[in-house]
């Protein structure tokens, strides 16, 4: 009965499928999801859903590879299904699974939603889903198998166990489960052990950079294996790149120095070397990136930073945490003993982080908003004989562009007012250690008497923003509108950086 309830389910699981490509909308190979179609798409066993903006950068930069993404998995016969959400447009659903930026991406597995954190590239979304709904490691039959596998990808792990149910096995197995990024395979033959010149229960990551293959030696743990992958599956200086970055920011060497340059400066060959040498005297501990100026996509990484043009070539070292601390050193000479020094000043604990501030514009206080900037925002927005109301934003983002008007009459509104100023900043030229910003636009309450930091999370029209600062909205769940969730455009420093 067993037997045949599961086939019955396949024959159930086959014919959804069968149905979604002629029942439910397509763009290019994605569905589109809506509140009408949202239960035949959760039929599907394993879908990836981004929720997106029509306005959105971000959103704009993954449709062609996510829709890439979906014709390869069209092409080898994948069950996987990629959707894509306006979330402008059905709110409900957005709000339903906490969409608070774009774009969110959700995995459902039978209905149930995880969090998306692979990259943003049509191979390394492939490659997540593949590991997400595959098995942990492919078994690796024999000589031809192994070396195709190895071929596949910049790097690979193979577990070798002639004993596939050992014990060892089983923890490689476990570490597997627990990489949504690193292809993974295991071998049993003596043929294929002989091949690679390993013994029974050898780890090995082989790659096509650097010295091409790292053997595992430390104690034998899936948290080991984890981290010795994470020490060696990058070359010893990494190109930023789309690809490259969710490993760099999302790996758990979370110290790392980065080199602007134009790579067809005549230094850059130099300069490469330099990092090389010191990447082999701190591998586990910092990561060392070069951020080509030639590539376009970089101009947003130069502009978290601060850097521009004249300053090239620059080095700056950040902290990948969630404050993202940025240091700059003092020398400009970019020599082997310069950097070297910074890493050792910057590891020893003496640097003090950089903090991104223009100057104080002559006018700032001029008009019913005030402008705030690094230098100036203390002083003005944790002025304990005020309430500061301030809007952290960025020039690019549609948004803030829309609540521009909006924050001009609040301003007005408040002009006379001796108890209340109103101000905005732009959050991508100045940083303020205070207030830690994560979308566009932010907007934050510096209390009076306190300097109590209180998050607006309400409607973004002139009323409900009067009603805040006259105290007639007090509690955050007051603040939230029924059944709308205020959208913000992604910081994403991570992403961008």
């Amino acid at each position: 009965m067993k037997i045949v309830a599961a086939f019955l389910g396949f024959l159930v699981f086959v014919t959804t499928n069968a149905e979604l490509d002629s029942k439910i909308e397509q763009e290019d190979g994605v569905f589109v999801g809506t509140q009408s179609n949202w239960k035949d798409l959760l039929k599907t066993e394993n879908l990836l859903v981004e929720f997106y903006a029509p306005w959105c950068g971000h959103c704009k930069k993954l449709a062609p590879e996510y829709v890439k993404a979906a014709g390869q998995l069209k092409e080898e016969g994948s069950e996987v299904k990629l959707v894509k959400v306006d979330a402008t447009v059905e709110s409900d659903l957005a709000k339903e699974f906490g969409v608070r930026g774009y774009p969110t991406l959700k995995f459902f597995r039978s209905g149930t939603p995880t969090d998306y954190n692979g990259g943003r590239t049509a191979d390394t979304i492939v490659s997540w889903l593949k590991k997400k709904t595959g098995p942990p490691a492919v078994v690796l039959a024999d000589e031809e198998a192994a070396q195709t596998f190895i071929d596949n990808d910049d790097y690979v792990v193979i577990g070798f166990f002639k004993n596939r149910e050992s014990d060892k096995a089983a923890i490689y197995l476990e570490a597997a489960r627990l990489d949504d990024e690193t292809p993974f395979g295991i071998a049993d033959s003596d043929a294929v052990l002989t091949k690679y010149d390993v013994k029974d229960g050898s780890v090995v990551l082989f790659k096509k950079f650097d010295e091409k293959r790292n053997d595992f030696t430390d104690e034998f743990t899936a948290s080991n294996i984890k981290s010795f992958i994470g020490k060696n599956n990058l070359p010893l200086v990494v190109e930023f790149t789309d690809k490259t970055a969710p490993k760099l920011f999302g790996g758990d060497i979370k110290n790392h120095i980065l080199l602007f340059v134009n790579s067809e400066s005549d230094e850059f060959q130099g300069l490469l070397d330099h990092l090389t040498k010191l990447s082999r005297e701190h591998r586990g501990k910092m990561l060392f990136i070069y951020v080509n100026d030639n590539n376009p996509s970089n101009a947003r990484v130069a502009e978290y930073f601060g850097i521009v043009k004249a300053d090239l070539p620059a080095v700056r070292i950040v902290n990948a945490e969630a404050d993202m601390r940025k240091y700059k050193p003092e020398f400009t000479e970019l020599s082997f003993d310069n950097i070297k020094s910074f890493i050792d000043s910057y590891q020893k604990g003496d640097l003090q982080p950089h903090l991104k501030t223009e100057e104080i514009p002559d006018d700032w206080d001029k008009q019913p908003v005030k402008v705030l900037v690094g230098k100036n925002f203390e002083a003005v927005a944790m002025d304990k004989e005020k309430n500061v109301l301030v809007e952290f934003y960025a020039p690019w983002c549609g948004h803030c562009k829309a609540l521009a008007p909006i924050w001009d009459e609040l301003g007005e509104k408040f002009k006379d007012n001796e108890a209340i100023v109103i101000a905005k900043v732009d959050a991508t030229a100045n940083e303020i250690p205070a207030a830690a910003v994560r979308g566009f636009p932010t907007i934050k309450l510096f209390k009076k008497g306190t300097n109590e930091i209180v998050d607006y999370s309400g409607e973004r029209d002139l009323e409900s923003f009067v009603a805040f600062m006259e105290g007639k909205k007090k509690t955050e769940e007051e603040q939230k509108p029924p059944g709308k969730i205020p959208p913000t455009e992604e910081k994403a420093k991570k992403e961008e950086l």
